[in-house]
């Protein structure tokens, strides 16, 4: 099936902004994340601790909605989702 990943700030410099992802279904968060990590070096460390946890200023969002409400990396995916990558951004 297939995905959308967008990522933004810093994330683009890792991988496209924009892109389709193929996984198998049945597919979760997790799995995506791992996919994307095994194809783009750098990714895992932004988006992981060594332990493996989501950092805590990390927000993924399928279809919108933060994860965090939804079962973390165990949300399922299903075909044409969406999943949003906002590492943290500074600015003023």
């Amino acid at each position: 099936m297939q995905v959308k990943v967008r990522a933004f700030a810093m994330l683009r410099d890792i991988l496209p902004a924009e892109h389709d992802a193929e996984v198998p279904g049945g597919s979760t968060v997790g799995g995506l994340l791992d996919h994307l990590s095994a194809r783009y070096p750098g990714l895992g460390e932004a988006l992981f601790t060594p332990e493996g946890v989501v950092r805590d200023y990390v927000n993924i969002l399928k279809n919108g909605r933060n994860i965090h409400f939804s079962g973390g990396l165990a949300t399922p995916l299903d075909d044409g989702d969406t999943v949003a990558l906002f590492p943290p951004a500074a600015g003023g």
